[in-house]
């Protein structure tokens, strides 16, 4: 046991007299870091818009369903589904012979009492028949008179006219069809405009107004976009969705849109220069947002920045940074102010690419 207790003191001490004797391998210093390499970007001056996205309904610009207005039999239908009409044509003639001779009854009527009129004037006028005579003829050719424009509004009204130009439905009835007042014959869209409706919050009240630039796409034409003009907003806040109705108009002269699509709506509150970077280079620390800036020496340099409008993908830089300075944008998390770093530069920012074929107005 002895012998044991003596071999450990002496393997004890030869290992501290080993390391007195080497205190380069002791005090051996750990490798020095390598440089990081870091991607930037600069800060650049690029066109950004205040918007506001919402969903939309499609209208026409006219639209009515066509019903007669009295109750009788359909004698001929003067058109087609989906036939483009100009305002006065003839849709559809009711049975009207009733109409037409009474229409001739009444102008018989007048013109009997003008030639019986014109016979008694002369009369009159010597005193051989009394005035009272010529009074009562003139009532009767006031009252036939009446009595004419009455069966001719009657007649009109067996004739089913076209108000304006448009686009018409479907046919929903066939010639000998007993037609009432309500029964739907088609419709007639005028769609050469489109109008748009759309709902925006209320907090946004103080930035509409009319003329208002807004661009709108559809599921059915991917990839395109629809310019219009705001012409006019709702004069209530709904107090349920608490948003108010705002009105776009957008040309249709093709009559690709149709009334009753959904689209997607962009308002363009405001489009203006704003100096922008990539949302990848904002470091927000509590309520504040930091940049790191690689200087002239390629050292890192933390600067505190206030933003502006904030998109899906980049930042407006209100103040912090200015026009050509470099940013980083990736690698962020492996440096720290004050080190050295390799520059990368990164490509054109994707969203910039967007920006430039994007539409506007």
């Amino acid at each position: 046991m002895k012998k044991i207790i003596i071999l450990l003191i002496f393997l004890s001490l030869s290992w501290v007299v080993y390391q007195q004797s080497s205190p380069e391998k002791a005090l051996s210093k750990p490798k020095a870091r390598p440089t990081p390499n870091v991607v930037v970007a600069k800060a650049s001056i690029e066109p950004v818009r205040d918007e506001v996205e919402a969903l939309g309904t499609t209208k026409a610009n006219e639209s009515i369903t066509v019903t007669p207005k009295v109750t009788e039999v359909a004698t001929f239908i003067n058109f087609d589904d989906g036939d483009l009409v100009k305002k006065g044509r003839l849709l559809v003639q009711l049975q009207d012979r009733e109409q037409v001779a009474r229409v001739k009854v009444a102008k018989v009527r007048v013109s009997d009492h003008m030639r019986e009129l014109d016979r008694i004037r002369s009369l009159v006028t010597s005193q051989t028949i009394a005035e009272l005579e010529r009074d009562r003829l003139q009532t009767l050719i006031d009252t036939a008179k009446a009595e004419l424009e009455q069966s001719q509004s009657a007649l009109t009204d067996r004739k089913i006219m076209a108000p304006f130009d448009g686009r018409l439905g479907l046919r929903q009835i066939s010639v000998g069809s007993l037609l009432t007042p309500g029964t739907i014959i088609t419709t007639l869209d005028d769609i050469s405009v489109i109008k748009l409706d759309f709902s925006v919050p209320e907090r946004f009240l103080q930035s509409l107004e009319v003329g208002k630039s807004v661009e709108a796409s559809a599921v059915a034409f991917p990839g395109e976009m629809f310019k219009g003009k705001v012409v006019s907003i709702d004069s209530r806040i709904n107090p349920t969705t608490r948003a108010v109705i705002v009105r776009a108009e957008i040309a249709n002269p093709q009559s690709r849109l149709l009334p009753g699509m959904l689209m997607k709506v962009t308002l363009i509150k405001e489009s203006r220069e704003a100096l922008i970077l990539p949302e990848s280079a904002i470091i927000p620390i509590q309520d504040r947002h930091y940049v790191y800036l690689v200087n002239d020496e390629g050292v890192i340099e933390r600067k505190e920045v206030q933003l502006g409008i904030r998109k899906r993908g980049w930042v407006e830089i209100i103040e912090g940074v200015n026009l050509g300075e470099e940013v980083v944008i990736r690698g962020i998390l492996k440096v720290r102010p004050g080190d050295k770093v390799k520059v990368q530069y990164s490509e054109r920012f994707s969203f910039l690419k967007e920006a430039k074929v994007r539409p506007t107005v």
